[in-house]
């Protein structure tokens, strides 16, 4: 297969493609809630003559048999909910989303559209496949307990006999026609901490007849700053951060209590337990230090995100043949950023690389998660081409 070929295919799909993003923008859908989602996903699937599953609630599998008969089995993945955010951004207006306070500001439905485009593309050239694709439209990626995880506990994919899993993801740093991955760890584990530190409310005037839980917050959050730089090893990748915290109501009152949540990332479970214990460590010793007493609970998230060399060999070098070696960027260190496509990867060879989506131009170069967030829709040239082509690389 010459994946010029496909690239010039894709360039032919291009409006389509950016018209299913914009319907898929406008009626975003929370995780697990993606009903309309993959009715949508549903329709174009058999409109292709494409089989598909419905291994779970929300979200399905396409299942496209080549025309040359082998035991091989790739899979490919794309995510589908949106997150709980109002969005924001001139360059969106024509597509912005109708469903208020939802929205896909991580590119979630650019990477369904994608997916769509590589649904269309191999669908078109099934004669030449070896063997049998999947399309993994996955529900829940933003919201724990993961729904890759839900569909790797369903036993679907172990049936199937899948012998690669590859995915990506939209990517602001890089222009559309670039690419960029790492062998190994690629994305940190996120878990996630909820504490809340229980004092005795009172009259600000009269704070010694109080025990003040924001007192006890300020300690907390500064002491658990030094978790990682003086117990972890200055060479292994970790974050401790206190991302919100709720207490109080006036300014002349001391609250009962105050509630924090927080998020931890690393590479493995044994540092992540550590600095789980030395999280409630801190907490209890915060709480007895000053009278008051804590909860503390902790929320196993989803796994780092670990390529298999080989299946990220076959991203560089199909990458490479599409976009030229200059375009094929080589991640040094991992990002801490987290993603369920971990699940996968616990279970089969697999490959996860970014996508770039980004252009001043277009209004595309905001972080994931900001209400402006958008991406650059030429990125579909490249990401439908990439991910057909790796249908037709080695499994080893």
């Amino acid at each position: 297969m010459e994946f010029s070929k496909l690239k010039q295919r894709a360039k032919t799909y291009l409006d389509d493609i950016i018209a299913m993003r914009r319907h898929l923008h406008r009626k975003p859908e929370l995780s697990y809630q993606e009903h309309k989602t993959t009715s949508f996903i549903v329709e174009e699937l058999e409109e292709l003559g494409i089989n598909v599953d419905r291994p779970l609630q929300t979200g399905c599998v396409g299942v496209l048999e080549g025309g040359i008969e082998a035991d091989k089995v790739v899979a490919l993945r794309a995510d589908i909910d949106a997150l709980p955010i109002t969005e924001e951004g001139k360059h969106k207006e024509p597509f912005i989303s109708e469903n208020s306070g939802v929205a896909h500001c991580c590119g979630h439905d650019a990477h369904t559209a994608n997916m769509l485009g590589t649904a269309r593309l191999l669908s078109e050239i099934r004669d030449q496949i070896e063997g049998t694709v999947l399309f993994i439209f996955q529900p829940g990626e933003e919201k724990l307990p993961g729904g890759g995880r839900l569909l790797c506990e369903t036993g679907y994919l172990q049936k199937k006999g899948v012998d690669v899993i590859y995915g990506l993801h939209s990517y602001p740093d890089l222009e559309p026609g670039q690419i960029a991955l790492r062998k190994g760890a690629l994305m940190a584990r996120p878990d996630e901490f909820r504490v809340e530190l229980i004092g005795k409310g009172g009259h600000a005037a009269s704070p010694h007849e109080a025990i003040d839980p924001i007192v006890m917050a300020s300690q907390f959050v500064n002491q658990i700053q030094t978790i990682v730089s003086r117990n972890v090893n200055p060479t292994e990748p970790a974050v401790v951060t206190v991302g919100k915290i709720d207490g109080g109501s006036a300014h002349n009152v001391i609250p009962a209590k105050v509630d924090m949540l927080g998020t931890v990332r690393t590479f493995g479970k044994e540092i992540a337990d550590m600095i789980r214990d030395r999280i409630e460590a801190t907490a209890k010793g915060v709480a007895e230090a000053t009278g008051g007493a804590y909860t503390f609970d902790f929320d196993y998230g989803y796994p780092a995100v670990i390529n298999t060399e080989w299946a990220a060999e076959n991203v560089k070098d199909a990458a490479t043949e599409l976009l030229g070696n200059g375009n094929v960027k080589l991640l040094e260190e991992p990002i801490m950023a987290g993603e369920d496509f971990a699940f996968y990867q616990q279970e089969f060879p697999g490959a996860f690389f970014f996508l770039g989506s980004g252009r001043e131009e277009t209004g595309s170069t905001y972080s994931w998660h900001h209400p402006q967030y958008n991406i650059d829709e030429d990125c579909f040239i490249t990401g439908a081409a990439l991910m057909a082509s790796l249908v037709f690389k080695p499994l080893s």
